[in-house]
Formats: C-alpha cells, structure tokens, sequence
C-alpha cells in the first residue's frame, strides 16, 4: 500500500442523506493522513446505475490525481453504492473499502415499504433496490468482491422495527446478516444503531484501523 500521504478516500454517504452526514468521519480519516472526496448526489431520485453515472462524474479526475490508491468508506446505501462502481468504473490503483451498516443482503424494513406510496414518494427508485430479494441485473451490477473490503455491523435499534420484523441482531434497519458479502476481509459488529454509525466513535476508530493496517481493532 502506498503511503496514506499519497492516497486518497471517496466518501459516499447513504439514501436520503448528503455529504454533511459524513463530515465527522471525513475529519478523523483527514487527520489519519489522507486526502478525501466526500462526494454529494440525489440519492432520492435515481436508480443505482445512475448514481454510478453520476459518482463517475464527480471522481474521475482522481484517477489522475499522485501515485498512491483510491479507498473508498461508504455508509448504508454508499455501500451498495461503491460496489457497483467497483464494478464499473474499478480504480486502476484500488486501495481498501470500508462500509458501514451496509444493505449487502438487502433490508426487511424495504421488503414491508417497497409497495407504499408514501416510501417511494421518499425514497424512489433506489429505495426499491434496497429489498432483500434483488434482481438477477442488481446483483450483475453489485460483482463479486475480489477487494480488501471490511465492514462494520450495529446491533442496537431505538424503534421496535428492528425487533419486530428483522430476525436476529439488527441496527433498527439491516440485519447483521445482511451486512456480510462473500469475499469480505474483516467484519466487526459494534454497539450502534443504524442511524448514528457514520457519528458512532468507535466505528470511526474502526473505519481508519481497517484503511491503515487491513483489519479492524479488537481490543
């Protein structure tokens, strides 16, 4: 790995949220050493193969950018997000991935909303892309995982959804299941809700263990 002077990390944050969410995990991953990207688009209102579109717009010029790799620290969605991206447009200097509460394996939560109006008017296309059963061109677009990829669980939930329609350990909207891909290097879970991951100290502390040494820290 190149020196964290030299590389750089894209931040994408989660559905119906924006760069600001991140700001406080940009800073802790600024002052480990490296240079970031905390990268805004309308996650409301385009299906994943745009987002791409639309972070490959944004990021392409960082390709040209030093000598040393891109890494990539997703929340939720952002997850999702950095896969299909990977997948697509993979930096030719591709460093570590770090995703927090990602919907790898999809969301109960979505599978009960998907056919409300109410959450589509919200959430939009990419809300129906969040279901645990996706389509055989969603899990086209997502790849496999051939990457460093680590990933930080929560098990805590302040509304009874988590309790009432996920089974077993759960942030309120994922399971801790579903977070886990194949090919993934590290998993972590921590005591966090869903909401408050991208904030929660202790993921941040783990977010920069995994871009600094590969693996998460267990005290």
């Amino acid at each position: 790995m190149a020196n964290a002077s030299d590389d750089r990390v894209l931040l994408l944050h989660g559905i119906a949220s924006g760069a600001r969410s991140m700001r406080r995990l940009e800073r802790a991953i600024i002052a480990a050493g490296y240079d970031t990207l905390n990268l805004a688009y309308p996650s409301c209102t385009m299906c994943l193969v745009d987002l791409v579109e639309k972070v490959r717009l944004q990021s392409a010029w960082i390709e040209r950018k030093g000598t040393g790799v891109t890494h990539f620290v997703t929340y939720s969605m952002g997850g999702l997000l950095a896969r299909a991206y990977i997948e697509r447009y993979r930096p030719i200097r591709l460093g570590r991935v770090v995703m927090l509460a990602p919907p790898n394996g999809g969301s109960e939560i979505a599978d009960l909303l998907v056919n409300n109006q109410f959450y589509r008017k919200i959430f939009g296309p990419m809300g129906a892309e969040l279901t645990t059963s996706p389509s055989s061109s969603l899990e086209q677009l997502l790849g496999k995982v051939d990457y460093p990829l680590g990933i930080v669980a929560g098990n805590r939930f302040v509304d009874p959804l988590g309790w009432l329609l996920i089974p077993g350990p759960n942030d309120g909207r994922v399971s801790v299941e579903h977070t886990m891909v194949p090919g993934m290097a590290d998993h972590i879970t921590i005591p966090a809700t869903h909401f408050a991951m991208m904030r929660n100290q202790n993921a941040i502390r783990h977010v920069v263990a995994f871009l600094v040494n590969g693996h998460f820290v267990r005290d």
